[in-house]
Parts: C-alpha cells; sequence; structure tokens
C-alpha cells in the first residue's frame, strides 16, 4: 500500500513538472506590469526598423511658437 502512495505521488509530481515545462516553452508574449515581455522567440524575429525622425519631438508645435513670438515682436 504504501508503494502504491509513493508511485502515485511520483507521477503526480511528474505531471505536472511536464505541465509547467510546457508552459514555459510556450513561448508566448506576456503583458507584466503594463510591460509586454517577449517571447522566448524574439531573436528570430524579423527586425524592425523605424526611419529616424527630429530630435525634438514637438518640433512643429516649436516652429508655430517660435513664429507667434516673431509675430508678437514684429507688432510691438
Amino acid at each position: 500500500m504504501n508503494s502504491r502512495i509513493k508511485s502515485i505521488a511520483v507521477k503526480s509530481m511528474l505531471v505536472g513538472w511536464a505541465a509547467l515545462g510546457l508552459i514555459a516553452a510556450s513561448g508566448c508574449q506576456s503583458n507584466y506590469a503594463g510591460q509586454t515581455l517577449p517571447s522566448a522567440y524574439f531573436l528570430k524575429d524579423d527586425i524592425q526598423y523605424f526611419a529616424k525622425g527630429p530630435q525634438h519631438k514637438l518640433h512643429r508645435e516649436a516652429a508655430a511658437l517660435q513664429a507667434a513670438r516673431a509675430e508678437e515682436m514684429t507688432r510691438r
């Protein structure tokens, strides 16, 4: 009886470890605390290229403000 309980415990432990291994090796992207974490295959993914943009992210707004200031100075 005691060996039967041990064999059941060993089998259930092996099934648990196998399930955990399958979950860990699935390679899914996950979202944790607002971060999108990469899959296990992120090194094999296609490379994305984003063209270099302006250094100042609000360059249109800055140009509009500068034009408005220049116009205000000419009115004075």
